[in-house]
């Protein structure tokens, strides 16, 4: 079955962010601009092994609390395994708390922020096609998660971070990620802390942003005239 699809999966079951409908308009404007069919759902029944099959990427936009069922998951993990895409945004990181397999493939989970303000994010690599459109210090206006743990030594590829001391509220320190990717079997994993606004999803560099990261996620450049090759 041919990789045509983008699933953006905006189901919650904690915190609902009412950011939710402006990021879902935003990445199925980018799925469709890079030539892939876009479907925007809440139904953890679509998450079958048929239907992810036509998946080039699968995108979590601030899923919270436990989103998927059983079998769903099963299906999930071995989409991921298997080569699939998946890219999970600012509230992703507090989905599925129960499930161990999630936790590792993001590397660590969501633990709290201060109130939303500005700060500058400090992008570490731009050879990614995620950060390649950001400036060195991006100044943005966030929630400035913080995690359990630094997901650094967890098989993952740092790429942005916070700079701690330009806001209120960060926990860990210098070295406080923000933006990372992965390889998780033949899957690729991307995670961005970033987005919580409505406003987010309209602003240019932001939307670069995912962009690049849904290049990546989806794996081949040969999808699209305009995607980035395999890094």
């Amino acid at each position: 079955m041919p990789h045509t699809d983008v699933l953006i999966y905006t189901r919650t079951s904690g915190y609902r962010h009412e950011s939710i409908p402006a990021g879902a308009a935003a990445l199925a404007e980018l799925a469709e601009a890079a030539g892939f069919a876009a479907e925007r759902t809440e139904d953890p029944e679509v998450f079958t092994p048929e239907r992810l099959g036509a998946c080039a990427a699968v995108v979590f936009l601030s899923t919270t609390g436990a989103v998927l069922t059983p079998e769903g998951r099963t299906a999930f993990e071995a989409y991921v395994g298997g080569g699939g895409g998946f890219l999970a945004i600012h509230a992703a990181a507090n989905a599925e708390p129960d499930w161990p397999f999630y936790g590792d493939l993001l590397g660590t989970r969501f633990d709290g922020h201060p109130e939303i303000q500005p700060g500058v994010v400090c992008v570490d690599t731009h050879d990614h096609p995620s950060t390649a459109p950001l400036p060195g210090r991006w100044e943005w206006t966030d929630e400035w998660y913080n995690f359990t743990s630094n997901p650094r030594g967890t098989g993952v590829r740092v790429l942005a971070r916070a700079d701690e001391s330009t806001y209120r509220g960060g926990t860990l320190g210098a070295e406080h990620p923000l933006v990372w990717s992965r390889e998780a079997g033949r899957g690729r994993v991307f995670f961005t802390a970033l987005g919580h606004s409505p406003e987010a999803y309209g602003d240019e560099t932001f939307r670069a942003h995912l962009a690049g990261a849904l290049h990546w996620v989806a794996g081949d450049g040969s999808r699209s005239p305009h995607a980035s090759p395999k890094l």
